[in-house]
């Protein structure tokens, strides 16, 4: 879904929306397994009843670091939104000899070559305390979903529905940390605060029912994937229900890009969304065109929910049980804003702490500015940009309406060229 950010990133809709149209058709390639099969997920110590996991939150993503066949650790994504837990670098394949099972094809990535993948059987895959003694993953022959250039540190996968399966899963984004519990001995916590809502569990993914209010005169409820994979706060599809139009201020943007190229549409704020006794207000929410909605699974659906949203509570997510815990943090009242500059970053070099520009939004101030596609940062207000991560610097162009920054940029041809950018509330 990534420091927490009161925002999201370009990137960020770009990763999300990629991502679920190409792992949305690879995982219905695969066989669905249901929850009367075995947790694959125990504890490693077998009187345990809960552990404490660190993560990282970068760019609206969970980064747990885990390790596979004893080797590690490597940096994998927590997401909700995906059945099946997935290796994305292909280097992994190699360097721990993973066996090639049934292989697939997928054509139509945009205008690239058809991607391979396999599923490898009986990975041991660990996390503190925890541990699959024998997983089974699907492997990309190639790193087409390039998670690390997005996060900025090096990402070698994707954990899913597997981890939440086995355990009822504490989230505190504000702390950075989960707790991992048994879920036969998990007792619900206490306090006022707290509100719960019901999982309605389909296939791989849980879902939630909220009110939606659009405008003034109009409240749906939706019905919406709660997907932790997801950089936004809230996507709506318009094709689900006529009743769902655009807003009357909206931005047209690339939102990312799918099996069969780029997936268009706007970025509009909706009034509120309801989640128990707790509403947020003047959400910012993609709108994906009707047409490139083949995203859409078997399962009905009028969108998602994502980490923007969420991390603004501290969350229990409790398959065992279908139901969801909230309890709001200290980003609770954070605006959400949409990116004030109109780049789009992307890490490079060895160290992923070269940052170059790969799009730059028309008519936006970093246009206006005169900043282009594959310029290089070399500073930013003055200080070397490697001294940055992709996080700060998403919170930076996120930040304030009117706020001036100053970039040094290296050309393809080598020049240097400073821009002064005032950034600038579009939606």
């Amino acid at each position: 879904m990534f420091a927490s950010l009161p925002t999201y990133s370009c990137a960020s809709r770009l990763l999300l929306y990629w991502r679920r149209a190409l792992l949305g058709f690879l995982l219905l390639l695969l066989p669905a397994s249901g929850f009367s099969q075995p947790a694959p997920f125990q504890f490693i110590k077998a009187r345990k009843h809960r552990v404490e996991v660190p993560f990282d939150l970068q760019r609206n993503l969970i980064i747990v670091s885990t390790k596979l066949n004893g080797r590690g650790p490597y940096n994998f994504m927590l997401d909700t939104g995906v059945g099946t837990s997935l290796i994305t670098d292909p280097q992994l394949q190699q360097e721990l000899q993973l066996p090639r099972g049934q292989r697939f094809q997928v054509a139509g990535v945009g205008e690239e070559s058809a991607l391979e993948a396999f599923l490898t059987e009986g990975v041991r895959v660990e996390l503190p305390g925890v541990v699959a003694p024998a997983l089974n993953m699907l492997v990309f022959s190639d790193d087409v979903l390039d998670l690390s250039s997005y996060v900025g540190i090096p990402v070698h996968g994707i954990l899913g529905r597997d981890v939440f399966r086995s355990f009822v899963v504490e989230i505190d984004p504000s702390g950075g940390h989960l707790i991992l519990y048994n879920p036969t001995k998990y007792k619900h916590p206490l306090g006022r605060r707290w509100t719960t809502l019901p999982l309605e569990m389909e296939g791989d993914k849980a879902y939630i029912t909220a009110k939606v209010t659009l405008n003034d005169s109009l409240t749906l409820p939706l019905k919406l994937i709660l997907d932790t994979g997801a950089g936004h706060a809230l996507s709506l599809e318009t094709g689900s229900d006529k009743r769902l139009t655009l807003p009357p201020k909206v931005l047209r943007t690339q939102l990312g890009r799918g099996l069969s190229g780029y997936i268009n549409g706007y970025i509009g704020r909706v009034t509120s969304l309801q989640l128990g006794r707790y509403k947020l207000k003047n959400l910012l929410t993609s709108f994906p065109d009707d047409s490139d909605v083949h995203l859409r699974m078997e399962t009905f659906r009028n969108g998602n929910i994502g980490l923007e949203l969420l991390k603004r509570f501290s969350l229990v997510i409790d398959y065992p049980h279908n139901r969801l815990l909230l309890r709001p943090n200290l980003l609770f009242h954070d605006p959400f804003e949409h990116d004030m500059c109109g780049l789009d970053l992307v890490a490079t070099g060895p160290d992923l702490r070269s940052y170059v520009v790969v799009k730059i939004q028309p008519g936006s101030p970093a246009a206006e500015a005169a900043l282009q596609p594959g310029d290089e940062l070399v500073t930013v207000n003055l200080v070397p940009a490697n001294f940055y991560t992709l996080t700060v610097l998403s919170r930076l162009l996120h930040s304030t309406d009117g706020r001036s920054v100053l970039f040094v940029v290296r050309r393809s041809d080598g020049e240097l060229h400073t821009a002064m950018v005032k950034l600038r509330r579009q939606i």
